[in-house]
């Protein structure tokens, strides 16, 4: 018979090698037979074999059931197994059960896993029932508890301020109760707060960099995430050797993609196999993402190709690709090509939403009706509020208003902002001035502060000649001092972002783009740019007439100023370009507002300036939604 400690040494090998459950029911049936059946050690081992390798909870619970005391670590990893389900309800169960029994008392490591699931099985009070038996147990002051109890606070019950007071009462912060301060804060948008938590720093790892990177980067702030990777390469890197990984990658090349800096997305692409980064399928669906985005699709496409596995966020990534750059056609084919592939890809609500916005963009009425039917009938999926835009934005731009109506009236959601939007866009389109006055007293109902939507409400009534109810809607927005946001384009030239903001004179060339503004829109000669000026010039005067009657209800007189004042995005961004030297990096412009209700205008417009500038020129519409 065998001694304990060979017996340990044998079970220990056993167990390593089991691979199916009929193999662990064998090593507990020996163990049995040698009168082991309640040592806690061997049955811990069994129940961890159960959750971790096996992921069968029902029989590792089977195993903890039939222990007549089991220990605290035999809990713990029931429990552990319970929150990573997640099944929140059986993890606070089974530790409601250990405290009633009175035995085992509770250790500091069980209390991270039961923060985990008792604030989603009882959502109005689980942190704090569990804070105050922790201050019972004597638990408060320790590190790991603390880290996990500020964590739940920010993340469960969204109370930033009480779990910055729990991090400020720390007697011992060590670099992971930093990053769950830092990442509290990105959860609810006080990304100041995070970054100047970050600076504070004593010293950080790679979770803390991607703490910070990602929560910039989900909050919009994609310019500041930027700046943080491309220190974390640069400071970090070289010294410390906190080198970014495939999270960091991921997040850096969102921000890339939301931006439009190609080249940075470029040079990442290749930091990914210089430092040894294995293509994995995360990197892969950022890289097809962050290259569709910036306009390029053919190397969208060869990453994709090139995925050694494909997921539906893969296959949805390029379907959406294809779509927002009005390559309907290959958007759809995509989809037919997903349909019969051999992994048996299921779509989902993401992958209809990719298709219909292709359909919208190519005018494919019918067949955007067809993918919306598919998706109900044949998949069993309830359209969200972004398929009925997409469906109304379809028939809006058709002009098939009477079956956009039915659409809105059918829906079994109440019709948000988006809704109203597309069909007022559609309005525009076809000249449908009473429907486009129903659909912005809409969208002010919903949102009543908002200027821009005023605005709007103006251009209607100016378009219908009611001047006196525009001037009534003007009179409102200066006793309301409304404000409307204004649009945004960036420009990359030569490995650089140059960003304009309507009525923007921050620029340091400014005076040189607005020479060139002048003698776009007075239609003045500019002999740098040869035989292409002419074709440049009555593009931009036909959209920047287009943008200042339409799009702000004023008089044929006052139009030229405002070409000057708020057409001045585009073409500010267009000046920067043609002001460079033709040699260099190629061009990408982001476009912020969408002249002439034509999303695709700008691009044509910039292919008529590929010549004389004499580089690639990609363009990033990304206001189509």
């Amino acid at each position: 018979m065998l001694g304990s400690s060979d017996l340990y040494k044998h079970v220990l090998s056993i167990v390593e090698k089991c691979t199916h459950l009929n193999h662990l029911k064998q090593l507990q049936a020996h163990i049995i037979t040698l009168g082991y059946s309640q040592t806690q050690f061997y049955q811990f081992k069994l129940v961890r074999l159960c959750t971790i390798s096996l992921t069968n909870l029902n029989y590792a619970r089977y195993i903890f059931d039939n222990l007549k005391s089991p220990n605290v670590y035999l809990y713990t990893a029931m429990i552990t197994a319970y929150s990573s389900l997640p099944d929140p309800e059986s993890s606070l169960l089974l530790y409601r059960d250990m405290v009633r029994k009175g035995r085992p008392k509770p250790n500091q490591f069980i209390y991270p896993h039961v923060l985990k699931s008792c604030p989603e099985a009882v959502k109005s009070y689980g942190t704090e029932l569990v804070h105050v038996h922790i201050v019972k147990t004597g638990f408060g002051k320790h590190p790991i508890v603390q880290t996990s109890l500020l964590d739940s606070y920010s993340r469960f019950c969204s109370n930033v301020n009480g779990a910055r007071g729990l991090f400020d009462e720390m007697s011992e912060r060590n670099v992971v109760s930093w990053t769950a301060m830092i990442s509290g804060y990105t959860r609810v948008g006080q990304i100041g707060n995070a970054v100047s938590l970050f600076e504070e720093m004593p010293e950080r790892d790679i979770p803390s960099w991607n703490a910070v990177i990602a929560g910039c980067t989900q909050n919009g702030m994609f310019t500041e995430a930027i700046s943080l990777f491309r220190r974390m390469v640069v400071e970090e890197g070289e010294v410390l050797g906190n080198r970014p990984n495939q999270v960091t990658v991921v997040c850096a090349l969102s921000a890339c993609g939301h931006t439009g800096t190609l080249q940075l997305g470029r040079c990442i692409h290749g930091f990914t196999y210089r430092c040894g980064l294995n293509p994995d399928l995360f990197i892969s669906n950022a890289l097809v993402d962050m290259y569709g985005k910036c306009g390029t699709l053919v190397q969208a496409r060869r990453v994709f190709d090139k995925a050694l596995k494909r997921s539906l966020t893969s296959w949805n990534s390029m379907i959406n690709c294809f779509g927002l750059h009005g390559q309907s056609e290959r958007s759809i084919g995509v989809f037919e090509e997903m349909m019969e592939c051999k992994d048996k890809v299921r779509p989902d609500a993401v992958t209809f939403i990719g298709l219909l916005n292709a359909c919208t963009h190519g005018g494919l009425v019918e067949q955007g009706r067809a993918y919306f039917d598919m998706m109900i009938t044949d998949y069993a999926i309830e359209p969200r509020i972004e398929h009925y835009g997409c469906l109304i934005d379809l028939l809006g731009r058709a002009g098939q208003f009477e079956e956009a109506m039915e659409v809105v009236e059918g829906m079994r959601i109440p019709p948000d902002e988006v809704v109203w939007g597309s069909l007022l866009n559609g309005c525009k389109i076809h000249g449908h001035t009473d429907l486009a006055e129903f659909a912005v007293k809409k969208l002010i109902e919903i949102d009543p502060n908002n200027g821009g939507y005023q605005i709007m409400l103006a251009n209607v009534y100016g378009e219908i000649g009611k001047w006196d109810e525009v001037r009534k809607v003007r009179k409102k927005l200066t006793e309301q001092h409304a404000s409307k946001t204004p649009g945004c384009s960036w420009i990359e030239v030569d490995n650089k972002v140059h960003q304009f903001y309507s009525v923007d004179k921050t620029h340091p060339r400014t005076e040189e783009i607005y020479t060139v503004l002048e003698c776009l829109i007075s239609a003045r000669p500019c002999l740098q740019f040869g035989s292409c000026w002419r074709r440049m010039v009555g593009r931009v005067q036909q959209a920047s007439t287009c943008q200042a009657t339409v799009n702000y209800g004023i008089s044929d007189g006052d139009t030229a100023y405002w070409q000057r004042q708020y057409f001045s995005d585009y073409v500010a961004a267009i000046s920067v370009l043609l002001k460079r030297s033709v040699i260099g990096m190629g061009l990408l412009l982001k476009a912020g507002l969408l002249p002439c209700d034509d999303p695709f205008y700008v691009r044509d417009s910039a292919n008529g300036i590929r010549n004389p500038v004499g580089r690639p020129m990609l363009m990033h519409p990304f206001t189509v939604h």
